[in-house]
């Protein structure tokens, strides 16, 4: 027979054992971190993953001379790179370097640094020598990305502002032009 359930709360409130309950909330914290740090860590990879794909896109555009026949400026490129990548990004927050040299030991490779200013804002000016052909040229498409509880979650934010800086990187030579 059920019991009903104005009893069976009466003897839930009664019970002093409680142990489910202590385990439970011994638990619960713990899981809910593993469970949000998961799904941020899924996140991350996910953007880095879609930055890679439109920084390859735009790259494509540079190694086929369609950007140098077009004579495009730093800003117009950041247009192609943006046109590439789709709404997860801002695209005023994207950040585009370009540089080129003849050979591929003489092309640097040294990792870009952004630095801040007091408001949190970018400084950085960005080179862009798109190269002409038989160049080696190499691209970098950078974003912070906002790390939701960076405080909670230390090993996410790799930036002084608790973002996680997300860069993408193509390196090709330049193809002959028509």
């Amino acid at each position: 027979m059920r019991a009903s359930p104005t009893n069976w709360m009466s003897r839930f409130i009664r019970d002093e054992r409680a142990a489910t309950a202590v385990e439970f909330s011994l638990l619960v914290a713990p899981l809910m971190f593993l469970i949000l740090a998961s799904l941020q860590l899924s996140i991350i990879f996910f953007a880095g993953s879609v930055l890679q794909s439109a920084a390859t896109s735009a790259g494509r555009q540079l190694m086929t001379g369609v950007v140098q026949d077009a004579n495009d400026t730093q800003s117009q490129f950041n247009t192609v790179v943006c046109n590439n990548a789709p709404v997860l990004f801002t695209c005023s927050n994207i950040m585009v370097d370009v540089e080129s040299a003849s050979s591929y030991s003489s092309i640097s490779t040294a990792s870009l640094t952004p630095t801040y200013d007091s408001n949190g804002n970018i400084t950085n000016t960005w080179s862009y020598v798109p190269g002409g052909p038989g160049d080696i040229v190499i691209l970098r498409v950078m974003y912070s990305w906002p790390v939701v509880a960076g405080a909670l979650l230390p090993g996410l934010a790799n930036q002084s502002n608790g973002n996680r800086l997300l860069v993408a990187t193509s390196v090709f030579k330049n193809e002959p032009y028509q």
